[in-house]
């Protein structure tokens, strides 16, 4: 374990920004609130329309990524397979879609938008048509496009360009090298800060819910002393999971949580009025798509109302600040996956399981109002939204047991936010390490509930909406460059792959000499991973270093990358202009085949050493050849690569050098 990995710059810099946004309420206390809201009002003002027209760029971008040619790449080498197979990694981002938010705004929103909408009529029915049809937009594909788009640039440079899995990677195609100057720098902190204040304002709503839940409960007094004692006493349960790296143990109970969270769902949608909640989803579904154009362009520039600040543009830059995070974590699953897969799954999967959850919540409260609760209901969300569900659980049976497994729900909810937002946030800040100290995450984590502290003290939830939209605008510019350099990283691989496909086949291996006796006796005899290791060692290195001594002759600078944990090994030659050229090779591990149901028992391993190139193109494997025929091998891919790069259609694709890949 390393003692301490950070990248300066970002890890000082970040800190920084966040420790202005904190004295600022701890230097004027009583002023903190007037000045939150101004900045607030200040940027709606001037850039909400940037909020709304960013995310509509986001939804569309990513739909042409999966509707069109660049679809069919993949999130990794040509070659490479999913880490997970379909429906546990789908199982995983319905997962996603699952946090404080919904427990906090399932009754609350749809009651708020019903009792005061933008449009219809107050308590009216098309204000009830319009309340579900307000919360869809807001919790629905929109949201996950925002995701989608971090999570996919994270990907797509991480795994095919060998990139860190940082923010800043994804401006490798527009900025080259430079990423790892002053503007790489710039875009990783501001990452890191709406992060921090985006999963701040998460625990912050959290805070108050259970808070309401435990004076609904048992009579604790709802003030700003029990909301702060909360912040400490569930963010040290989250640094106590950091500490001990209790990683299973936080695991299986995020799994707990999962499962809790749809049984309550399957109670409330079996006791509420079910057939009617099935006919309102459909009909929910319907509203949604018929509005979604105009309700992602209606900023309501001929008729100005405070209601889109305090709604959309506050979800729009609350999805924003959370970007990285939830990006981060779909990114990390999603390896071998193509672009289409991923944007089909990551915008429909969690969203259509949100939608169902909004439906049961929100349908069953405007019934329980407008029938049994008589108008109560939305008078009482009104006065506290934090409350809105124990006021509903209050209308179903058994309210004491739901309503404790509601905060049960929500203080597991904080406390898994608080411990993976630290991770992702510290690999940020590490330069996209993951190996780095317990120390670095205990302090994200102790300081994501510092934030939410303080700005709960100085402006309640106003502060955190305040200073979640003023971290989310910078990000949001952010974005839009990352849409860009996707499409300009696609475009470049699409490009390569068709010259690829015109131009002869590389020489590979049987051409090399390797008898085809040889290779029935390397299939047969699979080699293992440490006779892997050593053939890399042996004969790889050796050839790749003759050959970089060669080019280093002959003018051409010339780079030979080993890697001690994975006994990689990779030449690199640097091109100005076009991506570098790239020769690794890597071990890779297969199951064998099993031709009995007893074999399939124990069946073990065979290993490869196994080419990986630049351009993400498929690789094989090398084992078995001698140093002269790697040498052979390496010389008819460079022959290749310089065929590609001085094409036409190669002309259009990478702007940039290749980043010198990463091992693993």
């Amino acid at each position: 374990m390393p003692r301490f990995v950070i990248n300066p710059p970002v890890f000082f810099g970040s800190v920084a920004i966040t420790a202005l946004f904190l004295a600022i309420g701890v230097v004027f206390p009583n002023q903190a609130e007037a000045i939150f809201a101004a900045v607030q009002s200040w940027i709606l003002e001037t850039f909400g329309w940037l909020y709304l027209l960013a995310v509509g760029i986001f939804i569309a971008s990513v739909v042409l990524f999966a509707a069109s040619r660049f679809g069919d790449l993949k999130l990794g080498p040509d070659d490479s397979t999913p880490d997970f197979r379909y429906l546990s990694w789908v199982a995983m981002l319905f997962a996603a879609g699952m946090g404080i938010g919904l427990m906090y705004f399932a009754v609350g929103e749809p009651m708020k938008h019903f009792a005061a909408p933008p449009e219809a009529a107050p308590l009216s029915i098309a204000a009830q048509r319009q309340a579900m049809s307000i919360t869809f937009f807001h919790w629905g594909l929109h949201a996950w496009a925002i995701y989608a788009v971090v999570g996919l640039s994270l990907a797509y440079f991480g795994y095919r360009y060998n990139l860190p899995l940082t923010v800043r990677s994804g401006l490798y195609p527009l900025l080259g090298s430079r990423i790892d100057g002053p503007i790489g720098h710039a875009v990783d902190i501001f990452a890191i800060c709406g992060t921090l204040f985006g999963i701040a304002t998460s625990l912050g709503l959290g805070v108050l819910q259970i808070n309401a839940g435990l004076t609904y409960l048992l009579g604790v007094p709802n003030d700003a002393a029990v909301q702060i004692g909360l912040i400490a006493a569930i963010t040290a349960v989250a640094t106590v999971s950091v500490v001990t790296g209790l990683d299973n143990g936080v695991r299986r109970l995020s799994e707990l949580n999962l499962a809790l969270a749809v049984l309550l769902m399957s109670f409330v949608l079996a006791v509420g009025p079910t057939a009617q909640l099935l006919r309102d989803f459909v009909q929910n579904i319907g509203f949604y798509l018929d509005t979604i154009v105009l309700r992602t362009f209606n900023i309501y520039a001929y008729e100005p109302r405070p209601w889109i600040d305090a709604w959309t543009l506050f979800y729009w830059a609350w999805w924003i600040s959370w970007s990285p995070f939830v990006g981060m974590f779909i990114a990390r699953i999603s390896r071998g996956r193509t672009v289409r897969e991923f944007v089909i799954a990551v915008l429909f999967v969690p969203a259509g399981f949100t939608f169902f959850w909004m439906t049961v919540f929100g349908n069953t409260a405007l019934w329980i109002d407008t029938t049994v609760a008589q108008g109560a209901l939305h008078r009482a969300v009104a006065s506290d939204l934090s409350t809105a569900l124990f006021h509903f659980f209050q209308y179903l049976p058994f309210p004491m047991l739901t309503s404790s497994i509601a905060v049960m729900l929500v203080a597991v909810f904080f406390v898994t936010s608080a411990d993976s937002g630290s991770l992702v946030v510290d690999t940020l800040a590490a330069g996209g390490a993951t190996d780095t100290t317990t120390a670095q995450r205990v302090f994200w984590c102790a300081l994501e509930g510092l934030i939410a502290a303080v700005l709960l003290l100085t402006g309640g939830l106003a502060a955190l909406q305040s200073a979640t939209i003023a971290t989310a605008l910078p990000f949001s510019l952010i974005m839009l460059v990352l849409v860009w350099a996707l499409f300009k990283g696609m475009a470049a691989d699409v490009a390569q792959r068709r010259v690829r496909q015109g131009a002869a086949a590389p020489q590979a291996y049987p051409a090399a000499g390797l008898s085809w006796q040889r290779r029935l006796g390397l299939i047969l005899n699979a080699p293992t991973e440490a006779e892997v290791g050593e053939h890399i060692k042996v004969v790889v290195t050796p050839a790749l270093d003759e050959v970089r001594r060669e080019l280093e002759h002959q003018g051409r600078r010339s780079i030979v990358t080993r890697s001690e944990t994975d006994h990689s090994v990779s030449l690199n030659v640097p091109a100005e202009g076009v991506r570098d050229f790239v020769y690794g090779v890597r071990p890779v591990a297969y199951r064998l085949p099993a031709f009995s149901p007893a074999e399939a028992t124990h069946s073990g391993f065979r290993y490869e050493a196994r080419t990986f190139f630049s351009d993400g193109s498929r690789g094989y494997d090398v084992m078995g050849m001698t140093r002269d025929q790697v040498i052979a091998d390496v010389l008819a891919q460079f022959d290749r690569y310089l065929q590609l790069v001085t094409s036409p259609a190669a002309s259009l694709a990478v702007g940039a050098p290749e980043h010198k890949p990463q091992s693993g």
